[in-house]
């Protein structure tokens, strides 16, 4: 059974800045377990309200299902249960229910549901999709993911929130506002919401308006204090000092190359750790 029950975990993770830590490879793109559980450690001095292993930076369709289950319990042991950890979900139905059911056995407190690979769904195969998944681990909180081929509707969004009772996040990875805006018209405060673009930061302030009181901070890799303080800025309302911050680093950091100097990327959300800290190669693709 998961540390925390799909309601508890929802009020963690809405509390605070969520991490996703980039999973790291060695020379010949294997996982590197000792890098990844250093980067962990490091990260875990600063305040977070949860971690997304092999996450959000490219990882979950990379992995074979045994590397991704060396990854997530990697996690799990690291944290120790000071910070709620969530495992991917990616792929086909059967896949995701596979990946799920490994993630509960893991001791993963929930998962963050993918979309499907390449599937240009209809919005009920992807009510179908996300409530497949949800039935096959009803321990545990699901966060669903809504970007790229697989948007979910604000209509879609209520029938799978009405139907899944451990559905306890929606993760946005469009940054659309008005549809936004309709989707907590119709669901409200029953699910939590989480910034979920690459450049989360500068939609922080918008969002918030709209009950999205967390985001996903990619940034958090490799310079959290900043992160931090950003969030902290944003949960205030300190417009000024968003803003400031925004023109000194955001942007600039988010239109520019972010791998690892010297490092092989094949992903342009790979950040260096920290200064002295092995580099984070990228997924394989």
């Amino acid at each position: 059974m998961p540390a925390l029950a799909p309601a508890e975990l929802a009020q963690r993770l809405s509390s605070g800045l969520l991490s996703f830590p980039v999973t790291h490879f060695d020379a010949d793109l294997a996982f590197d377990e000792g890098a990844y559980r250093e980067h962990l450690q490091w990260l875990s001095g600063f305040p977070v309200a949860g971690l997304f292993a092999a996450g959000g930076t490219g990882e979950g369709f990379s992995l074979t299902g045994a590397e991704m289950d060396t990854v997530v319990r990697a996690a799990v042991d690291e944290v120790a249960g000071k910070v709620p950890v969530l495992a991917p979900a990616t792929g086909g139905m059967a896949s995701a229910i596979e990946q799920a059911t490994a993630a509960r056995a893991a001791g993963a407190d929930g998962i963050l549901l993918m979309p499907p690979y390449l599937t240009e769904s209809g919005q009920p195969g992807l009510a179908e999709h996300v409530s497949r998944v949800c039935a096959s681990v009803p321990e545990l909180g699901v966060v669903v993911y809504s970007r790229a081929h697989a948007v979910l509707r604000d209509d879609t969004v209520e029938l799978v929130a009405e139907r899944n009772p451990n559905l306890v996040g929606f993760k946005d990875g469009v940054g659309n506002i008005e549809q936004m805006t309709r989707t907590y018209a119709r669901v409200g405060d029953r699910l939590m919401y989480i910034g979920g673009l690459p450049t989360a930061e500068t939609f922080a302030l918008p969002l918030l308006q709209l009950g999205v009181t967390t985001y996903s901070s990619a940034i958090f890799n490799f310079v959290p204090q900043f992160a931090v303080e950003f969030y902290d800025a944003v949960r205030a309302q300190d417009h000024a000092e968003v803003y400031r911050r925004l023109r000194e680093f955001v942007i600039p950091t988010s239109t520019s190359a972010t791998a690892c100097p010297g490092t092989p990327s094949r992903s342009s959300r790979v950040a260096c750790p920290r200064s002295g800290a092995r580099p984070a190669r990228s997924a394989r693709r």
